[in-house]
């Protein structure tokens, strides 16, 4: 909300549907699908009570994939991409933050959650 006041943005939140590798393994992804509409739902609620109009939707569980594909439909400006803390975030130990930079070559930030918030509260939000 902070990076849109004083200028009109276009937001989209991508949610990856982030599963085990065991359940990925197994094929059930229904579960994780579940959890990543609840996370978009919870995202885009927060922004409309900030007063930011957004869409998004369900993306690929590997945070670059669903980057590139949102990029493929819509030409951000920069992206914004929320991780746990560095101790509890698997996409900073794959460096998912300086290799979306590298790869889009866009500006990128990245924001923390806040502790104690579920483990699957990750989401990409792409900004024009």
């Amino acid at each position: 909300a902070a990076r849109a006041v004083g200028r009109p943005v276009d937001v989209v939140i991508v949610a990856p549907a982030l599963n085990s590798r065991l359940r990925h393994w197994m094929s059930d992804g229904d579960g994780a699908r579940r959890n990543a509409e609840e996370r978009l739902e919870r995202s885009l609620g927060l922004l409309a009570d900030a007063g930011i109009a957004a869409y998004g939707w369900v993306g690929d569980a590997d945070p670059l994939v669903a980057l590139e594909d949102a990029l493929a439909i819509f030409a951000a400006d920069q992206l914004i991409i929320s991780t746990h803390p560095e101790q509890r975030s698997n996409w900073l130990a794959r460096d998912v933050v300086a290799r979306a930079r590298e790869r889009f070559g866009l500006p990128v930030a990245h924001v923390v959650v806040e502790s104690g918030v579920r483990d699957d509260q990750a989401v990409v939000a792409v900004m024009a």
